[in-house]
């Protein structure tokens, strides 16, 4: 399948993989494409077009699973060697275009010699056999153990400690997953279901996307759970999966996504994909996450009383707009990350705002208030700081949620509501399916505007200081003492960061729903 970011990918691919491979040492070593917040993370000298991958769970949770994992791609460059992702799993062989390749694996590199080099623009069909193991220290991302089975928590930098693949969003692909486990057990993943076989007491699902994903959206989870399917709008099917004893408690919840959608479709054009559903787990895992297709929630969302129903709307409206920012429209890099939180968390609120008179307003005034001490905490939205020595990286910082839906704000106020509003659906058209990056944003945002906001966007995409807000001009932003840094930025936000999943050492209160 040629999805439309393809060529521009190939090249941008190709200028890394001859940078960084042109310098390549005799002995194995981790690589990555570049990325400055994940030095190590995705591999040079491919492109993978689509990943097919087997899973054999054995109905517990506590023991690694079987997996084949299967890779088609197209090289960029000469390769004498192949570099995957991979850790948390044992590599029993590996193929490349079918005939067996030595392994070794180099920190969370997997590193393939196949048995002669593959030149550039040839096929590259690799298959790996392996395991993929569900123990893991509490938020290291990758598998997530529920009361009842498992599911998948991949962002940012996880999907590897699941299966081998390049683990950067920079290169999209198409997804297969056949999972088997007993028959007792329901297993879901991306995209729509293509069947099932039962052999013995064990059942296989198949499940493809139909969109290009990024590895860290991937979800597969498994348990004894229903699903729920339904009609969106323009017959969108809709599937929930649920705990099965929970499904006239949620009910209630599920039902608003229909609506979610269609409120969501008249802000910024068509829902992107072939499916949406909530996938609810039962698990503490402090976060929701907007996998591609399926979004995960935890179950205590929407069973707290302390819950406010609006808070849980929004929560979910949230999730949903992700489908637009950040999986149909991929960052090409991390640093991008501001486009896809800064786009929910501003949905969020206007949806908030439109049905429950919660004032966009005054929460953009507090975020105004706090944005300095944001900054100066984890950096400027665009040019998060990376992590310090010996520290894993937390990219999910108030500064990328609240604090770069404020950009938003600052944009609508200065070019108005009809250019901001062009912009948005400009945005999730044209670049559906494919990556794009800062620069892109502020190049259509000028288009759609007349002029060129060049200075105006960097200035408040890079400035270590928040600018002056258009039309608030008494509005002034504070730095924090320490412990007000780490304070939740809104009702019913744990101070935990959303993005706990994936290991990250927070350097302030992240919102709970991402």
């Amino acid at each position: 399948m040629l999805f439309t970011s393809r060529r521009l990918r190939a090249a941008v691919l190709a200028a890394a993989a001859a940078t960084l491979l042109a310098s390549a040492p005799s002995a194995p070593e981790p690589l990555g494409i570049g990325d400055p917040l994940f030095p190590h993370l995705g591999n040079p000298g491919y492109d993978v077009i689509s990943y097919d991958i087997a899973f054999v769970y054995g109905g517990t949770n506590t023991e690694p699973l079987d997996a084949v994992t299967k890779i088609d791609a197209r090289t960029t460059t000469r390769l004498e060697r192949i570099n995957l992702d991979f850790s948390r799993g044992t590599v029993k062989s590996a193929e490349v275009n079918g005939a067996e390749a030595q392994f070794t694996t180099v920190g969370e590199d997997l590193v393939l010699t196949p048995a002669r080099p593959v030149d550039a623009g040839r096929k590259l069909a690799i298959t790996v056999t392996h395991t993929s193991d569900p123990r893991s220290p509490r938020g290291a991302g990758g598998w997530v153990r529920t009361t009842d089975g498992l599911a998948m928590a991949n962002q940012a930098d996880a999907g590897h400690r699941v299966f081998p693949c390049n683990d950067h969003p920079a290169d999209k692909a198409a997804f297969t997953f056949r999972i088997t486990a007993p028959s007792t057990l329901t297993a879901v993943a991306n995209g729509l279901p293509e069947g099932r076989s039962t052999t013995g007491s064990n059942t296989t699902w198949l499940y493809r996307t139909r969109h290009p994903m990024a590895t860290e959206l991937a979800q597969v989870s498994i348990g004894r759970s229903t699903v729920i399917d339904r009609a969106g709008p323009h017959g969108l099917p809709l599937r929930d999966v649920v705990p099965t004893p929970d499904r006239a408690l949620l009910e209630p919840w599920l039902k608003r996504t229909p609506g979610h959608i269609e409120w969501m479709e008249s802000k910024v054009g068509a829902y992107p994909f072939e499916t949406y559903g909530v996938l609810v787990a039962k698990a503490d895992t402090g976060f929701e996450l907007e996998t591609q297709t399926l979004s995960l929630f935890e179950r205590a969302l929407f069973t707290r009383s302390e819950r406010d129903r609006w808070y849980v709307d929004s929560i979910m409206v949230h999730e949903l707009a992700h489908q637009w920012f950040g999986d149909s429209v991929t960052p090409r890099a991390w640093a991008d990350l501001w486009l896809n939180e800064g786009h929910a968390t501003w949905y969020e609120a206007v949806y908030a705002e439109e049905h429950d008179k919660k004032s966009l307003q005054q929460r953009m005034r507090l975020a105004y208030t706090r944005s300095d001490g944001w900054r100066a905490s984890g950096g400027p939205p665009a040019a998060p700081k990376p992590a310090k020595g010996g520290q894993q990286l937390g990219l999910f910082r108030p500064i990328v949620y609240d604090g770069s839906a404020l950009v938003l704000y600052a944009l609508r106020q200065e070019i108005g509501n009809d250019a901001f509003n062009r912009l948005e659906r400009a945005w999730v058209s044209r670049y559906r399916d494919a990556n794009a990056g800062t620069r892109d944003f502020i190049r259509l945002a000028s288009q759609a505007a007349g002029r060129d906001l060049s200075a105006f966007l960097r200035s408040w995409l890079y400035a270590a200081k928040t600018p002056s807000m258009p039309g608030h001009p008494d509005w002034r932003s504070e730095t924090p003492t320490a412990e007000r840094t780490v304070k939740p930025t809104r009702p019913g936000q744990a101070p935990q960061p959303k993005k706990a999943a994936k290991g990250a050492k927070p350097e302030g209160a992240a919102k709970a729903g991402e």
